[in-house]
């Protein structure tokens, strides 16, 4: 609970809220691992406890929440647009939906233009493009679906 306690500091003290925190709990001799569990949140520093791997990981997946982050509608919205159009760029794609907050884009591909073998190697270069192109919190799950259905009726 107290990871981004430097962040309730005046934003006239000099230092990034890690290290603020850190500052606060050693001045309040606050325990070593808890004093690591801020320092290492953001990478700062490497964690010494599964407590700081944690918070480390709660700290992520948190971020990752719409709104969670004061990311504008505006930006936002962007970078959806930019998920979606990365994915529509590829040969064979007949729709995408970016969906959970742009953390999962949904491919659907035309049966007859991409084959099942095609799917594996379509999903990678899919998400290098992403990944080279794209700034996002967390990670995003490429899920490519190819539906063929046969129909006919009994008379």
């Amino acid at each position: 609970l107290l990871h981004d306690i430097g962040k309730a500091v005046d934003h006239e003290v000099e230092g990034s809220h890690v290290t603020i925190g850190a500052d606060i709990l050693r001045k309040y001799k606050e325990n070593d691992k808890i004093i690591n569990a801020v320092l290492a949140h953001h990478g700062d520093c490497e964690p010494t406890s599964i407590e700081a791997v944690l918070i480390q990981a709660a700290d992520s997946i948190s971020a990752a929440r719409p709104g969670a982050r004061r990311e504008t509608l505006e930006s936002y919205i962007k970078r959806i647009q930019k998920l979606e159009e990365i994915a529509e760029s590829f040969e064979g794609v007949d729709k995408v939906y970016a969906i959970q907050a742009g953390r999962e884009v949904r491919i659907i591909v035309k049966p007859d233009e991409v084959s099942d073998d095609d799917l594996i190697i379509k999903s990678r270069d899919i998400v290098k493009k992403i990944e080279n192109e794209l700034e996002y919190p967390g990670q995003i799950k490429v899920n490519i679906i190819r539906e063929t259905r046969a129909i006919d009726y009994a008379k």
